[in-house]
Protein backbone atom coordinates (compact mmCIF):
# COMPACT_ATOMS: atom_id res chain seq x y z
CA UNK A 1 0.00 0.00 0.00
CA UNK A 2 1.37 3.49 -1.21
CA UNK A 3 1.30 5.48 2.33
CA UNK A 4 0.67 9.57 1.73
CA UNK A 5 1.22 11.02 5.17
CA UNK A 6 0.09 14.60 3.80
CA UNK A 7 -3.12 16.05 5.12
CA UNK A 8 -5.13 16.17 1.95
CA UNK A 9 -9.07 17.92 1.25
CA UNK A 10 -11.42 15.05 0.38
CA UNK A 11 -11.40 16.72 -3.22
CA UNK A 12 -7.52 15.92 -3.16
CA UNK A 13 -8.22 12.20 -1.80
CA UNK A 14 -10.60 10.90 -4.22
CA UNK A 15 -8.56 12.64 -7.43
CA UNK A 16 -5.45 10.99 -5.72
CA UNK A 17 -7.51 7.56 -6.35
CA UNK A 18 -8.62 7.62 -10.02
CA UNK A 19 -4.70 8.20 -10.41
CA UNK A 20 -3.87 5.30 -8.50
CA UNK A 21 -6.34 3.71 -10.58
CA UNK A 22 -4.89 4.37 -14.15
CA UNK A 23 -8.21 6.77 -15.13
CA UNK A 24 -6.97 8.98 -17.96
CA UNK A 25 -10.43 10.47 -18.50
CA UNK A 26 -13.34 11.87 -17.03
CA UNK A 27 -16.40 12.72 -18.24
CA UNK A 28 -18.53 15.73 -16.15
CA UNK A 29 -20.93 18.43 -16.33
CA UNK A 30 -19.45 21.22 -13.66
CA UNK A 31 -21.15 21.51 -10.25
CA UNK A 32 -20.77 24.15 -7.31
CA UNK A 33 -21.35 20.59 -5.39
CA UNK A 34 -17.96 19.07 -6.02
CA UNK A 35 -16.04 22.11 -6.93
CA UNK A 36 -13.12 20.73 -4.44
CA UNK A 37 -13.11 17.98 -6.66
CA UNK A 38 -12.64 19.81 -10.10
CA UNK A 39 -10.12 22.24 -8.43
CA UNK A 40 -8.03 18.72 -7.63
CA UNK A 41 -8.21 17.88 -11.47
CA UNK A 42 -6.68 20.67 -12.35
CA UNK A 43 -3.13 19.52 -11.32
CA UNK A 44 -4.05 16.04 -12.13
CA UNK A 45 -2.79 13.95 -15.18
CA UNK A 46 -6.48 13.02 -15.89
CA UNK A 47 -8.30 14.40 -19.35
CA UNK A 48 -11.60 15.96 -18.27
CA UNK A 49 -13.86 16.00 -21.15
CA UNK A 50 -16.75 18.91 -20.26
CA UNK A 51 -19.70 17.35 -21.23
CA UNK A 52 -23.18 19.78 -22.30
CA UNK A 53 -25.66 17.49 -20.37
CA UNK A 54 -25.13 14.64 -17.62
CA UNK A 55 -26.81 11.74 -19.89
CA UNK A 56 -24.15 12.53 -22.28
CA UNK A 57 -21.58 12.53 -19.53
CA UNK A 58 -22.31 8.98 -18.45
CA UNK A 59 -22.85 7.87 -21.80
CA UNK A 60 -19.63 8.59 -23.16
CA UNK A 61 -17.89 7.34 -19.81
CA UNK A 62 -20.39 4.22 -20.14
CA UNK A 63 -18.55 4.04 -23.59
CA UNK A 64 -15.27 4.19 -22.30
CA UNK A 65 -16.27 0.97 -19.77
CA UNK A 66 -17.11 -1.20 -23.07
CA UNK A 67 -13.86 -0.16 -24.84
CA UNK A 68 -11.33 -0.42 -22.02
CA UNK A 69 -12.77 -2.72 -19.39
CA UNK A 70 -12.06 -0.25 -16.93
CA UNK A 71 -15.16 2.03 -15.33
CA UNK A 72 -15.47 4.93 -17.26
CA UNK A 73 -15.59 7.85 -14.96
CA UNK A 74 -18.48 10.64 -14.74
CA UNK A 75 -18.72 13.03 -12.42
CA UNK A 76 -22.22 14.99 -11.87
CA UNK A 77 -23.91 17.57 -9.55
CA UNK A 78 -26.46 16.82 -7.30
CA UNK A 79 -30.15 16.54 -8.10
CA UNK A 80 -31.17 17.58 -11.27
CA UNK A 81 -27.50 16.44 -12.55
CA UNK A 82 -27.71 13.03 -11.24
CA UNK A 83 -30.92 12.33 -12.40
CA UNK A 84 -29.92 13.34 -16.24
CA UNK A 85 -27.43 10.93 -15.96
CA UNK A 86 -29.80 7.89 -14.54
CA UNK A 87 -30.22 7.16 -18.67
CA UNK A 88 -26.54 6.32 -18.66
CA UNK A 89 -26.78 4.58 -15.70
CA UNK A 90 -29.77 2.43 -16.84
CA UNK A 91 -27.50 1.56 -19.93
CA UNK A 92 -24.37 0.15 -17.75
CA UNK A 93 -26.46 -2.09 -15.62
CA UNK A 94 -28.57 -3.93 -18.58
CA UNK A 95 -25.40 -3.25 -20.63
CA UNK A 96 -22.83 -4.83 -17.83
CA UNK A 97 -20.72 -2.45 -18.39
CA UNK A 98 -18.11 -1.49 -15.25
CA UNK A 99 -18.99 2.52 -14.99
CA UNK A 100 -18.37 4.57 -11.60
CA UNK A 101 -20.27 8.14 -11.33
CA UNK A 102 -19.65 10.38 -8.81
CA UNK A 103 -22.52 12.77 -7.58
CA UNK A 104 -22.37 15.79 -5.23
CA UNK A 105 -24.22 15.82 -2.27
CA UNK A 106 -25.56 18.25 0.34
CA UNK A 107 -23.87 19.19 3.65
CA UNK A 108 -23.74 16.18 5.76
CA UNK A 109 -25.49 18.67 8.20
CA UNK A 110 -28.64 18.99 5.94
CA UNK A 111 -29.82 16.55 5.42
CA UNK A 112 -33.74 14.98 5.48
CA UNK A 113 -34.72 19.02 5.65
CA UNK A 114 -35.32 18.62 1.73
CA UNK A 115 -32.21 21.17 1.11
CA UNK A 116 -31.88 22.68 -2.02
CA UNK A 117 -31.49 19.87 -4.72
CA UNK A 118 -31.16 17.38 -1.93
CA UNK A 119 -31.96 13.45 -3.20
CA UNK A 120 -31.12 10.27 -0.97
CA UNK A 121 -28.84 8.66 -3.73
CA UNK A 122 -29.34 5.02 -1.97
CA UNK A 123 -33.17 5.07 -2.63
CA UNK A 124 -33.20 6.46 -6.20
CA UNK A 125 -29.98 4.92 -7.62
CA UNK A 126 -30.34 1.53 -5.42
CA UNK A 127 -32.22 -0.50 -8.24
CA UNK A 128 -30.23 0.44 -10.95
CA UNK A 129 -26.99 0.23 -9.73
CA UNK A 130 -24.35 -2.61 -8.31
CA UNK A 131 -23.62 -0.58 -5.01
CA UNK A 132 -24.61 2.98 -4.36
CA UNK A 133 -22.89 4.71 -1.40
CA UNK A 134 -22.27 8.31 0.30
CA UNK A 135 -18.76 9.02 1.63
CA UNK A 136 -19.16 10.94 4.87
CA UNK A 137 -15.83 10.70 5.98
CA UNK A 138 -12.90 12.40 4.18
CA UNK A 139 -10.20 9.33 5.70
CA UNK A 140 -12.55 6.47 4.35
CA UNK A 141 -12.20 7.74 0.74
CA UNK A 142 -9.34 5.47 -0.42
CA UNK A 143 -11.18 2.29 1.14
CA UNK A 144 -14.51 3.09 -0.90
CA UNK A 145 -12.92 4.34 -3.97
CA UNK A 146 -11.02 0.68 -4.17
CA UNK A 147 -14.10 -0.98 -3.28
CA UNK A 148 -16.24 0.95 -6.23
CA UNK A 149 -13.94 -0.06 -9.02
CA UNK A 150 -13.75 -3.54 -7.26
CA UNK A 151 -17.51 -3.99 -7.51
CA UNK A 152 -17.46 -2.26 -11.14
CA UNK A 153 -15.75 -4.79 -12.54
CA UNK A 154 -16.04 -7.74 -10.69
CA UNK A 155 -19.07 -10.59 -11.62
CA UNK A 156 -21.15 -9.04 -14.03
CA UNK A 157 -19.69 -5.70 -14.14
CA UNK A 158 -21.80 -2.64 -13.96
CA UNK A 159 -22.42 0.88 -12.45
CA UNK A 160 -21.68 2.16 -8.94
CA UNK A 161 -22.55 5.61 -7.38
CA UNK A 162 -20.54 7.54 -5.46
CA UNK A 163 -22.44 10.61 -3.30
CA UNK A 164 -19.95 13.60 -2.20
CA UNK A 165 -21.08 15.43 0.67
CA UNK A 166 -19.64 19.05 0.54
CA UNK A 167 -18.21 19.78 3.58
CA UNK A 168 -16.50 16.07 3.39
CA UNK A 169 -15.01 17.31 0.58
CA UNK A 170 -13.16 20.27 1.88
CA UNK A 171 -12.14 17.86 4.77
CA UNK A 172 -8.81 17.49 5.48
CA UNK A 173 -7.22 13.79 6.07
CA UNK A 174 -4.44 12.08 5.97
CA UNK A 175 -4.73 8.46 5.25
CA UNK A 176 -2.81 5.84 2.78
CA UNK A 177 -3.72 5.28 -0.47
CA UNK A 178 -5.41 2.13 -1.58
CA UNK A 179 -3.43 -0.08 -4.31
CA UNK A 180 -4.67 -0.19 -7.82
CA UNK A 181 -7.60 -2.85 -8.16
CA UNK A 182 -7.94 -5.48 -10.62
CA UNK A 183 -11.29 -7.59 -11.31
CA UNK A 184 -11.61 -11.02 -9.70
CA UNK A 185 -10.84 -13.86 -12.08
CA UNK A 186 -13.25 -16.85 -11.80
CA UNK A 187 -11.87 -20.01 -13.90
CA UNK A 188 -13.84 -23.33 -15.10
CA UNK A 189 -13.05 -26.70 -12.69
CA UNK A 190 -11.37 -28.98 -15.30
CA UNK A 191 -14.26 -31.49 -14.65
CA UNK A 192 -16.76 -29.23 -16.19
CA UNK A 193 -14.66 -28.57 -18.92
CA UNK A 194 -14.20 -32.72 -19.45
CA UNK A 195 -17.79 -32.44 -19.06
CA UNK A 196 -18.61 -29.48 -21.67
CA UNK A 197 -16.85 -31.46 -24.12
CA UNK A 198 -18.51 -34.71 -23.85
CA UNK A 199 -21.57 -32.84 -24.59
CA UNK A 200 -20.60 -30.87 -27.34
CA UNK A 201 -18.91 -34.11 -28.81
CA UNK A 202 -21.82 -36.20 -28.54
CA UNK A 203 -24.32 -32.96 -30.26
CA UNK A 204 -25.92 -33.55 -34.02
CA UNK A 205 -26.57 -29.51 -33.94
CA UNK A 206 -24.93 -27.66 -31.38
CA UNK A 207 -24.99 -23.88 -31.42
CA UNK A 208 -22.57 -21.45 -29.47
CA UNK A 209 -24.12 -17.85 -28.37
CA UNK A 210 -22.14 -15.59 -26.83
CA UNK A 211 -22.81 -12.23 -25.55
CA UNK A 212 -22.32 -10.04 -21.98
CA UNK A 213 -19.15 -8.38 -21.01
CA UNK A 214 -15.35 -9.36 -19.07
CA UNK A 215 -14.29 -10.11 -22.89
CA UNK A 216 -10.75 -9.33 -24.54
CA UNK A 217 -9.08 -9.58 -27.63
CA UNK A 218 -7.66 -12.72 -26.26
CA UNK A 219 -10.82 -14.23 -25.60
CA UNK A 220 -12.62 -13.58 -28.78
CA UNK A 221 -9.13 -15.21 -30.42
CA UNK A 222 -9.51 -18.32 -27.79
CA UNK A 223 -13.32 -18.86 -29.13
CA UNK A 224 -12.90 -18.33 -32.35
CA UNK A 225 -9.81 -21.05 -32.06
CA UNK A 226 -11.92 -23.25 -30.03
CA UNK A 227 -15.01 -22.72 -32.32
CA UNK A 228 -12.58 -24.03 -35.40
CA UNK A 229 -11.54 -27.08 -33.54
CA UNK A 230 -14.91 -28.12 -32.21
CA UNK A 231 -16.55 -26.90 -35.54
CA UNK A 232 -19.07 -24.94 -34.14
CA UNK A 233 -21.39 -22.71 -35.54
CA UNK A 234 -21.57 -19.22 -33.48
CA UNK A 235 -23.95 -16.31 -33.09
CA UNK A 236 -23.88 -13.47 -30.99
CA UNK A 237 -26.11 -11.67 -28.61
CA UNK A 238 -28.17 -8.59 -29.94
CA UNK A 239 -25.42 -5.83 -29.91
CA UNK A 240 -22.76 -7.84 -29.02
CA UNK A 241 -21.51 -8.72 -32.91
CA UNK A 242 -17.74 -7.56 -32.30
CA UNK A 243 -17.59 -10.61 -29.96
CA UNK A 244 -16.70 -12.55 -33.15
CA UNK A 245 -15.82 -11.98 -36.81
CA UNK A 246 -18.81 -11.81 -39.21
CA UNK A 247 -16.78 -13.31 -41.57
CA UNK A 248 -15.48 -16.16 -40.06
CA UNK A 249 -17.23 -18.84 -41.79
CA UNK A 250 -18.33 -20.06 -38.51
CA UNK A 251 -20.05 -17.37 -37.87
CA UNK A 252 -24.27 -17.94 -37.98
CA UNK A 253 -25.36 -14.26 -37.44
CA UNK A 254 -27.17 -12.16 -33.87
CA UNK A 255 -29.79 -13.27 -32.34
CA UNK A 256 -31.75 -9.96 -31.14
CA UNK A 257 -33.98 -7.80 -33.07
CA UNK A 258 -35.06 -8.42 -36.65
CA UNK A 259 -33.17 -11.70 -36.39
CA UNK A 260 -32.84 -14.31 -39.85
CA UNK A 261 -35.59 -16.45 -39.40
CA UNK A 262 -33.45 -19.17 -40.40
CA UNK A 263 -31.13 -18.85 -37.64
CA UNK A 264 -34.40 -18.51 -34.89
CA UNK A 265 -34.80 -21.92 -35.94
CA UNK A 266 -31.50 -23.11 -35.91
CA UNK A 267 -31.54 -21.97 -32.00
CA UNK A 268 -34.79 -23.58 -31.35
CA UNK A 269 -33.98 -26.74 -32.49
CA UNK A 270 -30.57 -26.67 -31.23
CA UNK A 271 -29.73 -30.31 -29.01
CA UNK A 272 -27.21 -28.63 -27.33
CA UNK A 273 -26.40 -24.17 -26.70
CA UNK A 274 -23.10 -23.04 -25.26
CA UNK A 275 -24.52 -19.81 -24.27
CA UNK A 276 -20.96 -17.80 -23.63
CA UNK A 277 -20.80 -14.54 -21.23
CA UNK A 278 -24.25 -13.42 -22.20
CA UNK A 279 -27.82 -13.57 -19.89
CA UNK A 280 -30.46 -14.36 -23.06
CA UNK A 281 -32.46 -11.76 -21.15
CA UNK A 282 -35.72 -10.74 -22.99
CA UNK A 283 -34.29 -9.30 -26.68
CA UNK A 284 -32.00 -12.03 -27.23
CA UNK A 285 -34.33 -14.40 -26.36
CA UNK A 286 -37.02 -13.52 -28.42
CA UNK A 287 -39.06 -12.43 -25.41
CA UNK A 288 -38.28 -15.85 -23.72
CA UNK A 289 -39.52 -17.67 -26.02
CA UNK A 290 -36.64 -19.68 -27.26
CA UNK A 291 -35.16 -21.28 -24.01
CA UNK A 292 -38.11 -22.82 -21.88
CA UNK A 293 -37.99 -21.59 -18.61
CA UNK A 294 -36.75 -23.22 -16.25
CA UNK A 295 -35.45 -26.09 -18.03
CA UNK A 296 -34.64 -25.39 -21.82
CA UNK A 297 -35.52 -28.15 -24.01
CA UNK A 298 -31.76 -27.97 -25.64
CA UNK A 299 -29.19 -29.11 -23.41
CA UNK A 300 -27.80 -25.65 -22.21
CA UNK A 301 -24.17 -25.13 -21.47
CA UNK A 302 -24.25 -21.91 -19.10
CA UNK A 303 -20.47 -19.65 -19.35
CA UNK A 304 -20.85 -16.86 -16.84
CA UNK A 305 -18.17 -14.80 -14.62
CA UNK A 306 -20.86 -14.27 -12.27
CA UNK A 307 -22.48 -17.06 -10.18
CA UNK A 308 -25.01 -15.21 -9.32
CA UNK A 309 -26.37 -15.25 -12.93
CA UNK A 310 -26.13 -18.72 -13.29
CA UNK A 311 -28.97 -20.82 -12.94
CA UNK A 312 -31.27 -17.34 -12.34
CA UNK A 313 -33.60 -17.91 -15.05
CA UNK A 314 -32.69 -20.93 -17.27
CA UNK A 315 -31.76 -24.00 -15.56
CA UNK A 316 -28.38 -25.00 -17.22
CA UNK A 317 -27.65 -28.86 -17.98
CA UNK A 318 -24.03 -27.67 -16.92
CA UNK A 319 -23.62 -24.53 -15.21
CA UNK A 320 -19.67 -23.02 -15.51
CA UNK A 321 -18.96 -19.71 -13.56
CA UNK A 322 -16.05 -18.53 -15.88
CA UNK A 323 -14.92 -15.18 -16.92
CA UNK A 324 -14.55 -15.28 -20.89
CA UNK A 325 -10.84 -14.92 -20.52
CA UNK A 326 -10.46 -17.80 -18.58
CA UNK A 327 -12.98 -20.20 -19.99
CA UNK A 328 -11.43 -19.49 -23.70
CA UNK A 329 -7.89 -20.03 -22.42
CA UNK A 330 -9.61 -23.71 -20.75
CA UNK A 331 -11.46 -24.07 -24.30
CA UNK A 332 -8.32 -24.70 -26.55
CA UNK A 333 -7.09 -27.36 -25.10
CA UNK A 334 -9.59 -29.64 -25.37
CA UNK A 335 -9.58 -32.38 -27.75
CA UNK A 336 -10.82 -31.07 -31.36
CA UNK A 337 -13.98 -32.44 -33.15
CA UNK A 338 -14.24 -32.69 -36.40
CA UNK A 339 -17.30 -34.61 -38.43
CA UNK A 340 -18.52 -33.93 -42.55
CA UNK A 341 -21.90 -33.34 -40.17
CA UNK A 342 -20.41 -30.50 -38.03
CA UNK A 343 -18.98 -29.20 -41.46
CA UNK A 344 -22.35 -29.24 -43.23
CA UNK A 345 -23.96 -27.73 -40.23
CA UNK A 346 -21.34 -24.59 -40.13
CA UNK A 347 -21.30 -24.54 -44.28
CA UNK A 348 -24.98 -23.96 -43.95
CA UNK A 349 -25.66 -21.57 -40.81
CA UNK A 350 -22.56 -19.33 -42.67
CA UNK A 351 -24.11 -19.12 -45.89
CA UNK A 352 -27.86 -18.52 -44.38
CA UNK A 353 -26.11 -15.15 -42.86
CA UNK A 354 -24.47 -14.07 -46.10
CA UNK A 355 -27.59 -14.45 -48.02
CA UNK A 356 -29.57 -12.23 -44.79
CA UNK A 357 -26.76 -9.38 -44.93
CA UNK A 358 -26.49 -8.98 -48.39
CA UNK A 359 -27.34 -4.72 -48.22
CA UNK A 360 -27.50 -5.41 -51.96
CA UNK A 361 -30.43 -7.97 -52.12
CA UNK A 362 -32.68 -5.29 -50.02
CA UNK A 363 -34.76 -2.61 -52.26
CA UNK A 364 -36.79 0.33 -50.03
CA UNK A 365 -39.00 3.31 -51.57
CA UNK A 366 -37.07 6.25 -51.89
CA UNK A 367 -34.20 7.95 -53.72
CA UNK A 368 -31.59 7.54 -50.76
CA UNK A 369 -31.60 3.80 -49.77
CA UNK A 370 -30.20 2.30 -46.55
CA UNK A 371 -29.05 -0.76 -48.57
CA UNK A 372 -27.17 1.59 -50.84
CA UNK A 373 -25.65 3.69 -47.85
CA UNK A 374 -24.69 0.18 -45.98
CA UNK A 375 -23.10 -1.06 -49.27
CA UNK A 376 -21.02 1.73 -50.09
CA UNK A 377 -20.06 1.68 -46.10
CA UNK A 378 -18.80 -1.82 -46.11
CA UNK A 379 -16.66 -1.09 -48.85
CA UNK A 380 -14.96 2.36 -47.73
CA UNK A 381 -15.08 2.21 -44.02
CA UNK A 382 -11.31 1.38 -42.13
CA UNK A 383 -11.23 -1.96 -41.14
CA UNK A 384 -11.58 -1.60 -36.67
CA UNK A 385 -13.81 1.29 -37.49
CA UNK A 386 -15.90 1.93 -34.30
CA UNK A 387 -19.50 2.15 -34.75
CA UNK A 388 -22.31 3.30 -33.02
CA UNK A 389 -25.83 3.42 -32.54
CA UNK A 390 -28.58 4.60 -30.41
CA UNK A 391 -32.12 2.85 -30.43
CA UNK A 392 -34.54 2.92 -33.64
CA UNK A 393 -35.65 0.67 -36.62
CA UNK A 394 -32.30 2.23 -38.47
CA UNK A 395 -30.63 0.77 -36.46
CA UNK A 396 -31.24 -2.40 -37.88
CA UNK A 397 -29.40 -1.62 -40.99
CA UNK A 398 -26.61 -1.29 -39.28
CA UNK A 399 -26.60 -4.51 -37.23
CA UNK A 400 -27.82 -6.79 -39.78
CA UNK A 401 -25.59 -5.90 -42.93
CA UNK A 402 -22.37 -4.39 -41.22
CA UNK A 403 -19.69 -7.16 -40.97
CA UNK A 404 -18.20 -6.42 -37.61
CA UNK A 405 -14.64 -8.05 -38.27
CA UNK A 406 -12.94 -6.95 -35.06
CA UNK A 407 -13.06 -6.64 -31.29
CA UNK A 408 -14.19 -3.41 -30.22
CA UNK A 409 -16.10 -1.74 -33.21
CA UNK A 410 -19.44 -1.68 -31.95
CA UNK A 411 -20.70 0.44 -29.01
CA UNK A 412 -24.56 -0.02 -29.06
CA UNK A 413 -27.03 -0.23 -25.96
CA UNK A 414 -28.89 -3.76 -25.33
CA UNK A 415 -31.28 -1.28 -23.11
CA UNK A 416 -32.51 0.19 -26.25
CA UNK A 417 -31.80 3.76 -25.04
CA UNK A 418 -32.27 6.56 -27.93
CA UNK A 419 -29.85 9.13 -28.15
CA UNK A 420 -26.63 6.47 -27.21
CA UNK A 421 -24.82 6.92 -30.59
CA UNK A 422 -23.53 10.70 -30.10
CA UNK A 423 -22.16 10.91 -27.14
CA UNK A 424 -20.89 7.10 -27.30
CA UNK A 425 -19.14 8.48 -30.61
CA UNK A 426 -17.61 10.93 -28.43
CA UNK A 427 -16.52 9.40 -25.63
CA UNK A 428 -14.98 6.57 -28.01
CA UNK A 429 -12.89 9.38 -30.32
CA UNK A 430 -11.42 11.26 -26.92
CA UNK A 431 -10.56 7.99 -25.88
CA UNK A 432 -9.04 6.10 -28.95
CA UNK A 433 -8.14 9.65 -31.42
CA UNK A 434 -6.48 7.24 -33.65
CA UNK A 435 -9.72 5.08 -34.38
CA UNK A 436 -12.33 6.41 -37.06
CA UNK A 437 -15.96 6.24 -35.24
CA UNK A 438 -19.57 6.42 -37.15
CA UNK A 439 -22.56 7.07 -35.23
CA UNK A 440 -25.49 6.19 -36.62
CA UNK A 441 -28.46 8.14 -35.64
CA UNK A 442 -32.55 8.57 -36.36
CA UNK A 443 -33.56 12.09 -36.30
CA UNK A 444 -35.47 11.93 -33.29
CA UNK A 445 -32.66 9.71 -31.48
CA UNK A 446 -30.23 12.25 -32.48
CA UNK A 447 -31.46 14.84 -31.19
CA UNK A 448 -31.95 13.04 -26.80
CA UNK A 449 -28.41 13.75 -26.86
CA UNK A 450 -26.94 15.92 -30.48
CA UNK A 451 -25.96 19.18 -27.75
CA UNK A 452 -23.07 16.58 -27.63
CA UNK A 453 -21.67 17.24 -31.21
CA UNK A 454 -20.96 21.02 -29.48
CA UNK A 455 -18.32 18.68 -27.06
CA UNK A 456 -17.14 16.94 -30.53
CA UNK A 457 -15.92 20.54 -31.87
CA UNK A 458 -14.40 21.79 -28.66
CA UNK A 459 -12.03 19.21 -28.49
CA UNK A 460 -11.29 18.53 -32.18
CA UNK A 461 -13.09 14.97 -32.48
CA UNK A 462 -13.67 14.21 -36.12
CA UNK A 463 -16.54 11.61 -36.02
CA UNK A 464 -18.84 11.06 -38.77
CA UNK A 465 -22.88 11.28 -37.36
CA UNK A 466 -25.20 9.52 -40.17
CA UNK A 467 -28.51 11.15 -38.88
CA UNK A 468 -31.52 9.35 -41.04
CA UNK A 469 -34.43 11.36 -41.28
CA UNK A 470 -37.66 10.10 -41.43
CA UNK A 471 -40.07 12.45 -39.96
CA UNK A 472 -40.84 10.31 -37.09
CA UNK A 473 -40.33 8.24 -33.91
CA UNK A 474 -40.18 5.44 -36.62
CA UNK A 475 -40.07 2.41 -34.17
CA UNK A 476 -42.89 3.42 -32.22
CA UNK A 477 -44.83 3.97 -36.12
CA UNK A 478 -44.44 0.93 -36.94
CA UNK A 479 -45.94 -0.40 -33.98
CA UNK A 480 -48.71 1.30 -34.65
CA UNK A 481 -49.44 0.22 -37.50
CA UNK A 482 -48.99 -3.16 -36.36
CA UNK A 483 -51.54 -3.05 -33.76
CA UNK A 484 -53.52 0.49 -34.48
CA UNK A 485 -53.02 0.21 -38.27
CA UNK A 486 -53.35 4.22 -39.72
CA UNK A 487 -54.23 5.42 -36.14
CA UNK A 488 -51.26 7.74 -36.48
CA UNK A 489 -50.74 9.46 -32.43
CA UNK A 490 -47.49 11.39 -31.37
CA UNK A 491 -44.86 10.08 -33.67
CA UNK A 492 -44.92 12.47 -35.98
CA UNK A 493 -41.28 15.15 -36.23
CA UNK A 494 -40.74 18.60 -37.78
CA UNK A 495 -36.91 18.58 -37.61
CA UNK A 496 -34.21 21.22 -38.08
CA UNK A 497 -31.41 21.50 -41.03
CA UNK A 498 -29.21 19.03 -39.13
CA UNK A 499 -26.62 20.01 -41.97
CA UNK A 500 -27.17 23.62 -40.89
CA UNK A 501 -27.08 22.66 -37.16
CA UNK A 502 -23.41 20.99 -37.56
CA UNK A 503 -22.15 24.30 -39.13
CA UNK A 504 -23.59 26.03 -36.51
CA UNK A 505 -21.29 24.25 -33.70
CA UNK A 506 -18.22 24.98 -35.95
CA UNK A 507 -18.54 20.94 -37.89
CA UNK A 508 -19.10 19.96 -41.36
CA UNK A 509 -22.63 19.35 -42.08
CA UNK A 510 -24.33 17.93 -46.12
CA UNK A 511 -27.45 17.01 -46.61
CA UNK A 512 -28.08 13.80 -48.85
CA UNK A 513 -30.97 13.05 -50.62
CA UNK A 514 -30.06 10.04 -53.14
CA UNK A 515 -28.07 7.04 -53.44
CA UNK A 516 -25.13 8.94 -55.92
CA UNK A 517 -24.56 11.71 -53.12
CA UNK A 518 -23.90 9.62 -50.03
CA UNK A 519 -20.18 8.07 -51.28
CA UNK A 520 -18.97 11.83 -52.48
CA UNK A 521 -20.78 13.30 -49.39
CA UNK A 522 -19.28 11.06 -46.80
CA UNK A 523 -15.84 11.54 -48.09
CA UNK A 524 -15.81 15.33 -47.99
CA UNK A 525 -16.97 14.71 -44.22
CA UNK A 526 -13.78 12.81 -44.15
CA UNK A 527 -11.41 14.90 -45.82
CA UNK A 528 -12.74 17.86 -43.26
CA UNK A 529 -11.21 16.75 -40.75
CA UNK A 530 -13.89 18.22 -38.29
CA UNK A 531 -17.14 16.58 -36.63
CA UNK A 532 -19.64 15.90 -39.52
CA UNK A 533 -22.92 15.36 -39.90
CA UNK A 534 -24.74 13.91 -42.97
CA UNK A 535 -28.61 14.96 -42.87
CA UNK A 536 -29.94 11.74 -44.69
CA UNK A 537 -33.03 11.91 -45.89
CA UNK A 538 -34.84 8.48 -45.94
CA UNK A 539 -38.35 7.77 -47.64
CA UNK A 540 -41.20 7.29 -44.33
CA UNK A 541 -42.78 4.01 -46.17
CA UNK A 542 -38.61 2.30 -45.81
CA UNK A 543 -39.44 1.90 -42.31
CA UNK A 544 -37.61 -1.73 -42.46
CA UNK A 545 -36.07 -4.01 -44.58
CA UNK A 546 -38.15 -5.79 -45.10
CA UNK A 547 -41.93 -3.99 -45.03
CA UNK A 548 -43.18 -0.62 -46.00
CA UNK A 549 -45.59 1.15 -43.78
CA UNK A 550 -48.67 0.42 -46.05
CA UNK A 551 -47.49 -3.01 -46.46
CA UNK A 552 -47.67 -3.15 -42.41
CA UNK A 553 -51.07 -1.27 -42.19
CA UNK A 554 -52.74 -3.19 -45.05
CA UNK A 555 -51.54 -6.74 -42.90
CA UNK A 556 -52.94 -5.18 -39.51
CA UNK A 557 -55.85 -4.51 -41.49
CA UNK A 558 -57.18 -7.52 -42.81
CA UNK A 559 -56.00 -9.32 -39.51
CA UNK A 560 -58.35 -7.39 -37.88
CA UNK A 561 -61.15 -7.92 -40.40
CA UNK A 562 -61.03 -11.64 -39.83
Amino acid sequence: MQINSLSRTGGEIIVDQLVLQGVDHVFCVPGESYLAVLDALHDASINVTVCRQEGGAAMMAEAHGKLTGRPGICMVTRGPGASNALAGIHIAKQDSTPLIVFVGQIETGMREREAFQEVDYRAVFGTQTKWTTEIDDAARIPELVARAFHVAMSGRPGPVVIALPEDMLVQMASVADAPRVEPVESAPVPEHMDQMAELLAGAKKPLAILGGARWTQEAVNDFVRFAEQQQLPVAVQFRRQHLFPCSHPNFAGDIGLGSNPKLIKMAQEADVILLVGGRMSEIASQSYTLLDIPVPKQTLIHVHPDSQELNRVYQAALAINASPVQFGRAAVVLPAHASNERKALIDDAHAAYEAWSNPESVNTPGALQMGSVMAYLEAHLEPDAIMTNGAGNYATWLHRFHRFNHYNTQLAPTSGSMGYGAPAAVGAKRVMPQRQVVCFAGDGCFLMHGQEFATAVQYGLNIIVLVFDNGMYGTIRMHQEKHYPGRVSATNLQNPDFAAYAVAFGGHGERVDKNEDFGPAFERAVASGKPAILHCMIDPQAITPTATLDQLRAAAEKSQAK
